[in-house]
């Protein structure tokens, strides 16, 4: 039986036995036992297993490709943007990605003594509009964003069925089939980096194009970026551009307070991002 589809009514005892889905299943816990607290105390055993299975099962990865021989990270300078939005509209196309939601956006920061103005006019996807704030501006610069993969990230400890799960090159990616549109994962993460999507009514994410970076290619953004403020590197291997930037230049993470270990690096992070 399909996870997605409505179980019939209880039509009677345990002579009339349901055939239940997972996600049915599921949902009549919520009914039955008063809510999340006995959702998550059950998550926190089963979550561990489910992950495995969701990494047995997961996306696109190419024929014969070795996830155990890479460790990738993304390096983002943003000195380099210019706020074109080209890489926002390259993600949406290449991962058919809903009308007004984003899986990368690019921010734009106004900043002076008296004050900080932030804004991302529909993700940045078309550029950025001449801008006026209410005090005097002594600096403007744009920040591109994503999911930073974390290494401890909260979204995979708080989904109750494993569909968000990390692969072992270090991807954080949610398991379409498994995912039942809860919430719990876009509610948890510090970077405001998921949503449910209007279409499949399951969490999506930035997933570093998977399909793309397993067949040896780099993510559409990071291909598409006409500066190079976009990079993606394998730590793993030699000579790497974006790992010799990360073990000798000064790079920063987004919230190192939080502890969540994100592989997203920044270089020349001012300090008022956040």
């Amino acid at each position: 039986m399909d996870d997605r589809t409505p179980c019939p009514a209880p039509t009677g005892g345990p002579s009339t036995p349901r055939v239940l889905g997972r996600r049915a299943f599921l949902e009549d816990v919520l009914l039955l036992s008063g809510g999340a607290v006995v959702f998550l105390a059950g998550a926190t055993a089963a979550a561990p297993a489910a992950a495995a299975e969701g990494a047995a099962s997961a996306p696109p990865a190419a024929e014969g490709y070795q996830p155990w021989e890479h460790r990738w990270a993304y390096l983002v300078d943003p000195e380099r943007c210019i706020g074109c939005g080209s890489c926002v509209r390259a993600c949406s196309a290449e991962n058919h990605v809903p009308d007004g939601f984003f899986r990368t956006w690019v921010e734009r920061y106004v900043t002076g003594m008296d004050g900080t103005s932030v804004d991302s006019p529909n993700g940045g996807k078309d550029g950025f509009p001449a801008l006026q704030v209410a005090f005097v501006a002594t600096k403007s610069f744009f920040v591109p964003k994503m999911c930073n993969h974390c290494r401890e990230t909260p979204c995979i400890q708080v989904c109750p069925v494993g569909a968000s799960y990390r692969t072992p090159d270090g991807v954080v990616l949610v398991d379409g089939e498994r995912c039942i549109g809860c919430a719990y994962c876009v509610q948890a993460c510090p970077f405001g980096s998921r949503f449910l999507s209007p279409e499949t009514h399951t969490a999506e994410k930035c997933t570093w194009c998977y399909h793309r970076i397993t067949r040896g290619l780099r993510p559409a953004c990071v291909e598409v970026c006409p500066t190079g403020a976009r990079a993606f590197g394998d730590l793993r291997r030699e000579g790497d551009p974006v790992r010799h930037a990360i073990e000798h230049d000064r790079v920063a993470v987004l919230q190192p307070h939080l502890r969540t270990e994100p592989q997203c690096f920044y270089l020349h992070l001012d300090g008022e991002v956040r």
